[in-house]
């Protein structure tokens, strides 16, 4: 789900990782799991992810507010997911947040 056309200020949660190849397909039901839970939360606006073929991946998820990003964080099936992402998927991974405060680009023709 792109989340083209947002107009800040927003919060962007943009999280990289590198799979370890293990249990390829747990992680790919708990990632479409993640998708749908967090578009059901307070202030989700939208998210952008990538994925290349050696297992590094980034995806950026926009919030309202820097509490609606906290309140996923905190999220118990969120959390059940990110442990089992720390034991289980991932070889490493990098959490950034960040304020938008500009965004400007071209959408497809």
């Amino acid at each position: 789900m792109p989340a083209g056309g947002l107009v800040p200020p927003y919060y962007a949660v943009i999280f990289s990782s590198q799979l370890n190849g293990k249990e390829e397909a747990g992680y790919a039901a708990m990632a479409e799991t993640m998708v749908r839970l967090a578009a059901q939360q307070p202030g989700f606006l939208g998210m952008d992810s990538v994925r290349d073929t050696e297992g590094m991946g980034i995806t950026v998820s926009y919030w309202q507010t820097e509490k609606d990003v906290q309140g996923w964080r905190e999220n118990a099936e969120h959390q059940v997911a990110q442990k089992k992402g720390r034991e289980t998927w991932y070889t490493e991974f990098q959490v950034h947040i960040a304020r938008v405060e500009r965004t400007y680009g071209k959408t497809g023709d």
